[in-house]
């Protein structure tokens, strides 16, 4: 069996992005690619830098501080997963352009003070667990707008938007109603706080299609570009 090639997988999601953004009557540059590399070595990253990404998604602060240093200056980093107020302060200095995952005022309120004495304005997203499921990690969704409301006090978090993970479901196209229902939340939150709200990170390998349909501006896309991941 001939095996595809990094750049062959490439360009079988750019076709993927490109069709949903037609059927979505939106511009492909409305829609980031994130390259999910947890747990992928640092070869992997060079290779699809190689191939014209520059955009990579770290779940670990530990594991991207290692990988950063090893690959060019000029790819880009966010962190998409959990972040531990031990690992606050690090992930800090690590200057991710963004964070999705903040999921509590707690945590807003201690991440800002950590970027407030380090010198730094840190852009993040809101995780909001729109599908209620006690697994997942997010705000409920009616905590959003006082949250957003507490937040007005905060002076060195920038917050761009918000990010979710539906169920897992048989049928990607199910995940349709829970990026909708962000969507919905997110245009409701702007109407009644103000804040811009410009980003809408949702939608991974099996349904970016669909998250696309429904306003991702984000797509986390680990399995689709690198292969499974090792256990």
């Amino acid at each position: 069996m001939i095996m595809e090639t990094f750049t062959e997988r490439l360009d079988d999601l750019e076709t993927r992005i490109v069709d949903a953004c037609v059927a979505a009557g939106r511009e492909r540059g409305s829609v980031q690619l994130v390259a999910v590399s947890k747990r992928k070595p640092v070869e992997a990253i060079r290779e699809a830098a190689d191939a014209g990404v520059d955009l990579f998604g770290e779940n670990r602060v530990q594991e991207a501080l290692q990988k950063m240093p090893e690959c060019a200056s000029s790819l880009r980093w966010h962190l998409i997963g959990p972040l531990q107020s031990n690992k606050m302060r690090l992930a800090v200095k690590a200057e991710f352009e963004l964070i999705h995952s903040l999921d509590s005022v707690e945590r807003l309120q201690r991440l800002d003070g950590i970027c407030r004495e380090e010198g730094r304005v840190q852009p993040v997203l809101l995780q909001i667990n729109v599908s209620g499921e006690p697994s997942k990690s997010g705000m409920a969704a009616e905590d959003l707008i006082p949250a957003l409301n507490a937040a007005v006090q905060l002076t060195s978090l920038e917050i761009q938007g918000l990010m979710t993970m539906p169920p897992l479901t048989r049928d990607p196209a199910d995940a349709a109603p829970y990026f909708a229902s962000l969507r919905s939340l997110r245009d409701r939150a702007v109407a009644e706080t103000g804040f811009p709200l410009e980003e809408l990170s949702m939608g991974m390998s099996r349904d970016l299609d669909v998250a696309i349909r429904e306003g991702a501006t984000f797509v986390r896309v680990g399995t689709d570009l690198f292969g499974k991941r090792d256990t």
